[in-house]
């Protein structure tokens, strides 16, 4: 059992890391957050709600300038205030913030807070156990690879997140009759919105897949759902 230790110590250090950052994040969206109630997206949100045969989807302001939706680990959907700026000033639509909560509820159906929290465990322990191993026979090159194989692997799980989330919205907003076309939209104008930053890394090391792939994927999941 002793031999073990180490390794159940890397896994309870990975847990509590992610514990102690899924609480920060907590207490800042409780502290920054109010919920939203918006007469446009009020009847939106109802027929998300409807789709799923629930009452109407509740959301929450975050009070950011940045344009951004995000699935809190308890399950609660955001919308920054930044992104409902955009659409009183008729950059966005409503039916295009109402895809941002189809996704976000994409992440929540699919448990993926969860499933991160799992893999953030275990590849600190991988990491640990790559460096003693590997990196004491490669002392300044094998850290970099390990840290480059652990950022693409984190990307990979993290651009499959997005496609499912982005399925899910799909079937959603197609269910709910608004359509997936606001989801499409929104992705073509988003470099736009976002000041045209495009990230330097790789394509294989982001954490989101490239916006003509999304589009491309929705497309296809618009088709598969129309007719049912």
């Amino acid at each position: 059992m002793l031999k073990f230790l180490p390794l159940l110590l890397l896994i309870a250090y990975g847990f509590a890391i992610w514990f102690f950052s899924a609480w920060r994040m907590k207490q800042d969206l409780n502290e920054r957050s109010t919920p939203l109630d918006d007469a446009r997206l009020n009847p939106l949100l109802d027929r998300l709600g409807a789709a799923m045969d629930l009452p109407r989807i509740r959301a929450h302001i975050y009070e950011i300038p940045a344009i951004n939706g995000l699935a809190a680990p308890d399950g609660r959907i955001f919308i920054t205030r930044g992104f409902l700026e955009r659409m009183e000033n008729g950059e966005v639509t409503p039916e295009e913030i109402t895809g941002v909560v189809a996704h976000e509820l994409g992440h929540v159906a699919h448990g993926h807070s969860k499933r991160r929290m799992i893999d953030f465990a275990g590849q600190n322990v991988l990491r640990s156990v790559l460096l003693v191993t590997i990196g004491r026979f490669l002392p300044f090159v094998g850290p970099w690879l390990i840290n480059l194989m652990l950022a693409a692997m984190v990307a990979r799980l993290s651009q499959k997140d997005e496609f499912e989330a982005d399925r899910f919205a799909t079937a959603l907003m197609v269910k709910s009759g608004i359509g997936a076309a606001p989801q499409i939209s929104l992705f073509r104008k988003l470099e736009k919105l976002t000041g045209g930053r495009r990230a330097n890394a790789p394509a294989w090391l982001l954490s989101h897949p490239a916006l003509d792939r999304r589009i491309a994927a929705i497309e296809a999941n618009r088709e598969r759902w129309k007719d049912r």
